[in-house]
């Protein structure tokens, strides 16, 4: 990450955090914490061994459904963007799984199987699922035909075509799959947290939110929201510039 990309989200933040101090001195209320009641809450959380196992196992969640969501969509995204046929037969199903609300969704399978982590875990996946599949489609219907001919004319294995023909074109939209993923699916897995299962930062959402305890609310989510900023920083980051290291002729590794 560049200094200066750096110092300007520093400051951004830092006036975000300015601006929440003062609205909460004007307020006056525990309906709005300020930053230090928050973050004496985040310890206490942390202090007596609530915090962490809540935050892995709503990470656990998050990473499960991600990993299987991402598979799937982009497998089935690929095909219906690469055969027409594909595209006609299940463009009705995905039409329909883009429009049927979450909520539905995670109920629905909560009442089918009960209140158990496989209905958890799969009604996020079925959520996800069909976001990656459209996304995955348009990047594979805009495979460059040029490339296709010459891949055929130096006959290109098929590892070739994987990772030198197809992966390259490919990659933009499975980055923005897996950011507008990371974002959609944490916040359905709390849903379906708060709805069906006993642990998670879900469930002490919800175990908050029937004291009106603002400052715990605050605490989980920022808390949450610091770890998939981390992943943003350390891993997608990373992976794009090295992804990427060709469009500015940089040839290390």
């Amino acid at each position: 990450m560049r200094l200066s990309h750096l110092r300007d989200q520093v400051t951004a933040l830092f006036v975000v955090l300015i601006l929440w101090v003062i609205a909460a001195l004007i307020v006056n209320s525990p309906l709005l914490p300020g930053p230090g009641a928050v973050a004496e809450s985040i310890y206490k959380e942390w202090s007596q061994d609530r915090l962490l196992p809540n935050l892995l196992m709503t990470l656990q969640r998050v990473v499960i459904s991600f990993v299987c969501a991402m598979l799937l969509g982009v497998f089935m995204g690929v095909m219906m963007g690469r055969f027409r046929t594909v595209n006609r037969i299940l463009d009705p199903l995905l039409i329909m799984l883009l429009n049927i609300p979450a909520l539905v969704v995670i109920i629905l399978l909560y009442i089918w199987f009960g209140l158990v982590e496989v209905a958890a875990v799969a009604a996020v996946i079925i959520n996800k699922m069909p976001n990656v599949a459209v996304t995955l489609r348009e990047g594979a219907r805009m495979f460059d035909p040029d490339l296709e001919e010459m891949a055929q004319a130096y006959k290109f294995s098929f590892k070739q075509k994987l990772f030198d023909l197809w992966w390259p074109q490919l990659f933009p939209y499975m980055m923005v799959a897996t950011r507008g993923g990371l974002a959609l699916i944490w916040k359905i897995v709390l849903v379906v947290e708060l709805l069906g299962r006993s642990d998670g930062v879900g469930f002490q959402l919800h175990l908050a939110f029937q004291l009106f305890d603002v400052a715990t609310i605050l605490a989980y989510s920022f808390a949450f929201i610091l770890v998939v900023q981390m992943i943003e920083w350390f891993i997608l980051q990373p992976l794009e510039r090295y992804a990427t290291r060709w469009q500015k002729g940089d040839s290390r590794v």
